[in-house]
């Protein structure tokens, strides 16, 4: 990619298909051929959700770790958002199979995780640094008018009402060892859907009004399942709720492409 072509660019869920996410990063021209950075000063951000439901999760968080030296050298960035299989990781990393109290019933991270995709080699290959890496991330931020979230849900409000005290709840969340407020985050960051229906334009425009930006970018619900299609049908992103909200999930995972979207993103005609 030339510096002059430097932009903008995101990426949904990649869930462990390393293959897919780097055969996507040289198609747009953002790595070379070696997998290196290649991109200049461009700026390119991860919507969370590395690790589970595919092969290699860890080398995708590697991969990320290492696109974010070469950038950095190049006048570039390469940054990522907190996502709630993240999360879940984490949690079997720190409590294991330890089942939660407060009248919850039988559930553990463990459980969870291994109904949600978890994959042993993962949990195996975590290091303290990939750990401390990705208890770091944001849950959320602004780049150029667009808010960058994982789910799309309202639920991130629970930690505060800016994206400054948000992220610092969900740090300080992360920083301790209390299993409920791990819980509550993961569970808090798997639902979705709050910008679908009659109402959906309305609340992100409220979400926007409070935290910034005038487009919702976000990953999580996979755009098929809303088209009524298959992943493999999917060939762009999502814009709906009055053109204010963008979902990148083509569902990787599930046969879809792997998507890298620039921004701003114009509707084709």
């Amino acid at each position: 990619m030339q510096d002059g072509d430097a932009g903008t660019f995101v990426v949904g869920d990649i869930h462990g298909h390393r293959d897919g996410l780097l055969a996507a990063l040289r198609a747009e021209g953002i790595v070379d051929e070696g997998e290196h950075w290649d991109a200049g000063t461009s700026r390119l951000w991860f919507l969370g959700d590395f690790l589970d439901r595919g092969p290699d999760g860890v080398g995708v968080v590697d991969d990320v770790m290492r696109l974010s030296e070469e950038a950095e050298e190049a006048g570039g960035s390469v940054r990522a958002l907190l996502g709630n299989h993240e999360v879940l990781a984490l949690g079997v990393h720190r409590f294991g199979g330890e089942e939660l109290q407060a009248g919850l019933g039988p559930r553990s991270f463990e459980r969870s995780w291994r109904l949600n995709g978890g994959v042993d080699a993962d949990q195996e290959r975590l290091t303290e640094e990939h750990v401390r890496w990705l208890c770091e991330l944001p849950a959320l931020a602004v780049v150029d008018d667009h808010l960058l979230m994982h789910s799309d849900t309202i639920e991130y409000l629970s930690w505060g009402d800016s994206i400054d005290e948000i992220n610092r709840q969900v740090h300080d969340l992360l920083a301790g060892e209390d299993i409920e407020a791990w819980w509550e985050c993961w569970r808090r960051l798997t639902t979705r859907s709050a910008f679908r229906g009659p109402r959906g334009a309305q609340i992100a425009r409220g979400l926007l009004d409070l935290l910034g930006g005038e487009r919702i970018v976000h990953g999580h619900s996979v755009i098929a399942e809303y088209l009524g299609l298959a992943p493999a049908e999917i060939d762009g992103p999502d814009l709906y709720a009055g053109e204010l909200v963008l979902g990148i999930d083509a569902g990787l995972f599930a046969g879809g492409p792997c998507l890298i979207v620039r921004l701003p993103y114009e509707q084709p005609e």
